[in-house]
């Protein structure tokens, strides 16, 4: 498979000699992606809620009224969970919310994903972005060279420097990743997927192994 490949300014620039094996046919991995998406949201839980018991409410342990006699329903206790103030009954405590993944799983994950968004058009992919000043206009005008919209973009790069990562600070759909971070959640997320050529090579290398 082929994919062409454009520079920074919009014009074809040759093409990329796409590996035979990269694009997982059929249904295998697809389950995959659903687990890796999965275990990285959970990893991303804080898992810090946590509400008092009855027991860790603070407060008198004295009986706020005689048992008998004053017309009033029975209490026992001012830390009830009838009672507001009072305990939490069956509420969240502190846990560990993440999840492990072999990392052949994971692999098989993120190629079925970049396969499907491959072979849906949802890549583009940059002979290079190279930016003479780190201001965000400049940025801009190169991502519209690209003519990948204004909805969600993921920029994946070899080694994102200085001026791209300032002069894409402030452009709210576009997001910069470094290829070695590249993970499913990212591929599946994101409207577009833009990959410098060094990228998707480093990418590449790193999913199918000989």
């Amino acid at each position: 498979m082929k994919i062409p490949v454009i520079n920074s300014e919009g014009g074809a620039a040759g093409e990329f000699e796409l590996r035979d094996d990269f694009i997982i046919k059929g249904s295998r991995g697809q389950q995959t992606v659903r687990d890796a998406v999965v275990a990285i949201q959970s990893n991303r839980r804080s898992g810090t809620a946590c509400t008092k018991t009855l027991g860790e409410v603070a407060g008198s342990g004295k009986k706020p009224w005689k048992q008998k006699g004053t017309g009033r329903a029975r209490a026992g206790s001012f830390a009830s969970p009838l009672w507001r103030g009072g305990g939490v009954v069956f509420g969240p405590k502190p846990r560990d919310w993440s999840l492990g993944m072999p990392k052949k799983v994971r692999r098989l994950a993120l190629q079925k994903a970049l396969g499907n968004r491959l072979t849906a058009g949802d890549v583009v992919l940059v002979e290079t972005i190279v930016l003479k000043t780190s201001k965000t206009k400049e940025f801009v005008g190169v991502v519209k060279n690209l003519k990948v919209g204004d909805r969600s973009v993921l920029l994946v790069v070899d080694k994102p420097d200085k001026s791209l990562m300032l002069a894409s600070g402030n452009v709210a759909y576009v997001t910069v990743v470094d290829a070695s971070n590249l993970n499913v959640y990212d591929v599946t997320l994101a409207h577009k997927l833009v990959f410098t050529k060094s990228a998707f090579q480093k990418v590449e290398q790193r999913l199918v192994k000989d």
